[in-house]
């Protein structure tokens, strides 16, 4: 509970602190006269949820997103697993993909202008370009790092190559994977609202943009709150499947800084088993034990 509350204490300064500036209109090197207060953010939000137009930006907007992101997450993986157990794949795909993958994916908005036949799907595109190169390297590194012992373990015991990709290359690769998803997710967002201002009709990003140019600011920081939630939203939903998919990984307890409370007590070693007899019943267990 402490942890929770900590968290509320600093977004309630921050909000605090944003109010003050605005309101006393300072103006030392930064202008915070020119922002609008939160109190004229929290006005101009409630009046956008009341409206219709919101709602249909949000929808499309996550549509645009999940949409996008799927795409990223499916051929990441599997363009991440092919190039780092095929040697010929590397070959052929690697030089390709290292030459795009400095592309910024909002570059790419000429391309998927002409590429495309409609706006959604470029804007697609664009995310899904977006998230993939993330989830690619993530996924090539997992699985390169994998221990080669457990493969051959595998082929010891008759498994084939299917066999070693389902027992051992996914989910032994699943945090790195987990890993770009989490950093896919949020450049995602970043893409698709920037994809929205320039080529969009409807969305979070379209609108945010149509309220600066109509210089309605406190409409663009209820765009900008919007973006920031949801972003949050979707990599906490992201994190949370990979906790729960790789719950079996050992893990140890969060706790920076932690220190005994009370003075050192001296723990008693434990006593010893009597020796085991040759060839009795303790020595074959501890046979058993050994060789498992």
């Amino acid at each position: 509970m402490k942890r929770y509350a900590l968290r509320v204490i600093s977004l309630a300064a921050a909000l605090a602190l944003w109010q003050a500036l605005t309101s006393l209109n300072v103006d030392l090197w930064l202008r915070f006269s020119q922002f609008p207060t939160v109190t004229d953010v929290a006005r101009a939000f409630a009046a956008r949820l009341s409206g219709p137009d919101y709602w249909t930006d949000l929808t499309d907007s996550l549509v645009r997103i999940l949409t996008g992101f799927l795409l990223a997450a499916v051929l990441g993986v599997a363009t991440g697993v092919l190039v780092a157990r095929s040697r010929l794949a590397e070959d052929l795909l690697g030089p390709v993909l290292e030459v795009i993958r400095p592309i910024p994916a909002i570059a790419l908005v000429p391309v998927a202008i002409l590429l495309f036949p409609s706006n959604e799907q470029g804007i697609v595109f664009i995310t899904c370009a977006a998230a993939f190169f993330p989830v690619l390297v993530s996924t090539r590194h997992a699985v390169r790092a994998l221990t080669p012992m457990w493969e051959e373990a595998v082929r010891t015991m008759g498994g084939g190559r299917w066999r070693i990709l389902g027992s051992v290359v996914l989910p032994g690769a699943l945090p790195g994977v987990f890993g770009g998803l989490s950093v896919g997710i949020g450049v995602s967002w970043i893409c698709v609202i920037s994809a929205e201002m320039i080529s969009g009709q409807y969305g979070v990003g379209y609108r945010t943009w149509q309220d600066y140019t109509v210089v309605d600011y406190p409409g663009v920081f209820v765009g900008m709150v919007t973006i920031g939630v949801l972003g949050w939203v979707t990599s906490t939903a992201v994190e949370l499947l990979g906790r729960r998919l790789t719950r079996w990984l050992p893990r140890t307890a969060y706790a920076p800084g932690a220190r005994p409370s009370g003075p050192a007590r001296s723990v008693k070693p434990a006593p010893t088993a009597p020796a085991a007899v040759p060839g009795g019943p303790a020595s074959e267990e501890a046979r058993d034990e050994h060789l498992v």
